[in-house]
């Protein structure tokens, strides 16, 4: 089984002069998930090399298991700070693709046309495809037979209240929930931070980092199904 994951290599947060980049959980989760099952992993983004990470998601209140065991792990660390360029990845050889979110995302991702091109080529060719958190906006511009890929499908994603709690509503480009159901998507969620995926055909999206964890596990029951 192989598994693409694709990460930003965007780090600041629009004008705020803060920093950004992937959430660690959303990648350490899913990734552990993966390599547990015995899957071969290839790690991109748009510049290739490090992405950066969202230093606010490695503060103590939020550190995991999967964080833990990322930190200890050299081989991770070394695969993760030499990601390949995204515009030398074609979906052909991967069964699937997975979006860990974070900030940074809805900078790059979103309107990045290897992504776009890559997300559609996943999905044309039967494949599945999961993105959790700020990820499903990465699907703004992506389309599936001349209509948005997410319009009549059960989605969800960062919700408009949790991206208020943490105080970042007029700083990003746009607001996931909102853009997803803007684009005809049949947007759900649970509470604030609570684990929550939904799986609509070939497509897996999750609500939150708590949601990446059991993100990646639906796309392998899908894939072994």
């Amino acid at each position: 089984m192989k598994i693409l994951m694709v990460l930003t290599s965007h780090d600041q947060l629009g004008n705020t002069g803060k920093p950004t980049g992937f959430w660690l959980e959303e990648f350490a989760a899913p990734y552990y998930v993966f390599k547990d099952a015995g899957a071969e992993i290839t790690l991109a983004s748009p510049k290739g090399g490090q992405p950066p990470i969202d230093p606010k998601s490695d503060e103590p209140a939020n550190q995991t298991e999967a964080m833990a065991r990322f930190k200890s792990d050299p081989a991770a660390q070394k695969e993760l700070a030499n990601t390949v360029r995204l515009s030398e990845v074609k979906a052909d050889g991967f069964d699937t693709v997975f979006y860990p979110g974070g900030h940074g995302p809805m900078w790059d991702l979103v309107n990045d046309q290897d992504s776009i091109a890559l997300i559609e080529s996943f999905y044309n060719a039967g494949k599945p495809i999961a993105l959790v958190c700020h990820a499903p906006g990465v699907l703004r511009k992506v389309t599936h037979q001349g209509q948005p890929l997410v319009k009549g499908k059960r989605v969800t994603g960062f919700a408009n209240s949790e991206e208020e709690a943490v105080h970042l509503t007029e700083v990003v480009p746009f607001l996931v929930e909102d853009e997803l159901k803007r684009l005809g998507g049949l947007y759900e969620k649970a509470g604030d931070w609570i684990d929550f995926t939904i799986l609509d055909g070939r497509l897996i999206t999750g609500q939150n980092p708590a949601s990446s964890g059991s993100a990646a596990k639906k796309l392998l029951k899908l894939l072994n199904s």
